[in-house]
């Protein structure tokens, strides 16, 4: 990586502070001060251009609590790529506090308008280090996926003034809920500073899900009003009980859009540094991930900026690791999508990263964009094979046996390649992104009517199915169906061999009523309502959590070899043979394991059975020194001699 004078954004030091800020083609930048309330302006100072296009002024007698932001004077012609305009106030790139939310505005995106009264100012801060800790996560875990502000909004013991924010995750009831289904680490959706779709405002929607950033360090201030040491405090607090913090990071593309958005940071600074554009074409971003643009994370400026983001996080609030979204940009370099790409190359040998947990989803839109097990380890990737493959047999359909029990077994077929002896696979049924978890077993056709576009966004094929009544009912037959199938499907995913991810509320039966992208939907529709959770649905999560605990070989990331680990039988109890899995209409299997027992010391026969017909279906399993299979759900000590419809029983003999 090329030199590049240090540091980047506001550094206090003796006497002042220090602002810099990287841009190559800017004929001048202003560092513009303003008063504490961020509205008037004070001063407004001429930064020098240093070497590295680095533009740098010294400020005698400021220091935290500075407002601030910048000018950017130059051409201005969006066909070739040049966006300057010194009527548009940009925050900073390494801005680490903002003093408000951004708020869309038509005047963001007209040129010649000023923006100073409508974007946030950034604000000097000093970092407050944190002790490191090795992370408390390791792969094999529980990760539970949370939306920050509508996991606490409706949450009966945290103090309305509190809730919403991150802070309340370190509230006592909520960490009992984690402690009690067994989370290993939360992973929480974007939490830095993001702007509303431009055309959200109109129909009187927000943005609920943070994947619109603009500031890559800062926080949203209507999560974290206590700015990073709210962040850095419940982490600590989540550590202290065995739970770890991984943060979800959008770095492939940023809120400022198309060529028709906003101007508010990257764009008005450098936009041809910190974008991708057509090859010749300038004026023509790059849309790789189906949200206007996309950032440039090839670029030694970019890396930087990112690398220096995932520092912040890990060194004043202690984070375990990141989850990164549409990963497939961080790789994509000048030929394509490249495992050995810089980016990945410094995450994992920075001294402050390289122990982190490192979380993609592997996947964008542009060309060459599906890349499932082509990240180079450590990575962990999502694994939609698995979310597919898992929802397929329980729906049904014929011809998915075999696939059905490879991605039980850690999708060898993805990952078990150059010597490769473990999986990295997260393993999920529901995901933000989609339907819920009741709601694949409650819907067939996705119902996206409130996001405001005739029901035209969203996937259109969701492998889910609806008992025999679409969306809401009082039938008590639908409704137990249903009930059954989420057990079914939750008992398939702690089954899995690999890391499990959960969405926060699917433990108890949360619905959006069919919207299967309900990013835009900041109200009751994705407000987690804690008081009609199903705590029968959470007692059956919890039980499949001390399962998974208790017999380490599902968190034991090493594939199965068949010799000794893992066997495949019938219900009868015959070994499964080419024509069992061959049978079209296939519906129940046997996986019986050899596994280390947390409770006994000792190793033990563990069989989890899966019958997915709607008949119950009798169960002969090979006998083990002469002891009874029991049933490890129920607690019965009675030998169990047959499966229930629907259903999936783990056996102990």
């Amino acid at each position: 990586m090329p030199t590049v004078a240090e540091p980047l954004g506001a550094t206090v030091v003796d006497g002042g502070v220090t602002f810099a800020v990287h841009s190559r083609d800017a004929a001048r930048i202003d560092l513009c001060l303003f008063d504490d309330n961020g509205k008037a302006e004070t001063r407004r100072l001429p930064m020098r251009r240093e070497a590295g296009d680095v533009h740098r002024v010294f400020v005698e007698g400021a220091g935290p609590g500075t407002r601030y932001g910048y000018r950017a004077d130059g051409v201005h012609s969006p066909d070739h790529g040049l966006w300057f305009d010194p009527t548009k106030l940009l925050v900073d790139p390494y801005a680490k506090q903002l003093d408000r939310r951004f708020v869309h505005n038509v005047r963001l995106n007209r040129h010649g308008e000023d923006t100073a009264d409508l974007v946030p100012k950034a604000i000097v801060t000093t970092d407050a280090p944190v002790s490191p800790v090795p992370p408390q996560f390791r792969p094999g875990g529980l990760v539970y996926e949370v939306a920050v502000r509508g996991f606490t909004m409706l949450h009966p013991d945290i103090p309305q003034d509190a809730r919403g924010t991150i802070g309340a995750l370190a509230h006592p009831s909520v960490i009992a809920h984690l402690k009690h289904i067994g989370v290993d680490a939360v992973e929480l959706m974007p939490i830095v500073a993001w702007i509303d779709e431009r055309h959200l405002p109109p129909l009187g929607l927000h943005n609920s899900w943070g994947y619109n950033p603009i500031a890559l360090m800062a926080l949203d201030p209507m999560l974290a009003p206590g700015g990073m040491s709210e962040l850095a405090a419940t982490v600590a607090a989540l550590h202290a009980e065995g739970i770890g913090v991984i943060l979800d990071l959008v770095f492939n593309h940023s809120g400022e859009s198309d060529r028709f958005g906003t101007t508010l940071s990257m764009r008005g600074l450098d936009n041809l540094t910190y974008y991708r554009h057509g090859p010749g074409r300038p004026g023509e971003l790059v849309n790789d991930t189906g949200c206007g643009n996309t950032i440039a994370c090839a670029h030694p400026v970019v890396r930087r900026l990112i690398l220096d983001s995932m520092r912040h996080f890990v060194r004043n609030a202690g984070v375990d690791g990141f989850r990164f979204d549409l990963a497939t940009v961080l790789g994509r370099e000048a030929n394509g999508f490249d495992p050995k790409a810089a980016l990945f190359s410094e995450m994992r040998t920075d001294p402050i990263l390289s122990d982190r947990i490192l979380i993609a989803e592997p996947w964008d839109i542009g060309p060459g964009g599906y890349q499932l097990g082509n990240f180079p380890a450590p990575f962990l990737e999502w694994n939609d094979r698995f979310r597919d493959g898992t929802r397929l047999f329980w729906r049904g359909d014929t011809d998915r046996l075999g696939a059905f029990a490879t991605v039980l077994s850690g999708s060898a077929d993805i990952f078990q390649h150059d010597g490769v002896t473990q999986t990295r696979s997260v393993n999920f049924v529901a995901a933000h992104d989609g339907f819920t978890l009741k709601d694949i077993v409650s819907h067939t056709q996705k119902h996206n009517e409130a996001n405001g576009e005739h029901n035209r966004d969203g996937h259109d094929e969701n492998h889910s199915w609806n008992n025999g009544v679409e969306g809401a009912t009082g039938d008590p037959t639908v409704l137990s169906a249903r009930k059954r199938d989420i057990k079914a499907l939750l008992s398939s995913l702690f089954a899995s061999k690999g890391t499990v991810l959960l969405t926060a509320g699917d433990e108890g039966g949360r619905s959006q009523k069919g919207n299967n992208n309900a990013y835009c939907q900041d109200n009751a529709l994705t407000w987690l309502d804690w008081a009609k959770l199903d705590e029968d649905l959470i007692a059956h999560v919890a039980a499949l959590a001390d399962i998974r605990r208790r017999f380490s070989i599902f968190a034991d990331p090493a594939f199965y070899h068949g010799k000794g680990d893992v066997e495949w039988r019938r219900l009868d109890g015959a070994p499964m043979q080419a024509r069992d899995w061959q049978t079209p209409s296939a519906s129940s299997l046997a996986m019986i394991l050899n596994s280390p027992d947390a409770e006994s010391g000792q190793t033990v026969r563990l069989a989890v059975c899966f019958n997915r017909s709607h008949e119950t279906l009798p169960l002969s399993l090979p006998c083990v020194a002469n002891k009874k299979w029991r049933s490890l759900l129920t607690g019965s000590s009675a030998e169990v001699t047959e499966v229930m419809p629907r259903s999936v029983d783990f056996l102990l003999a």
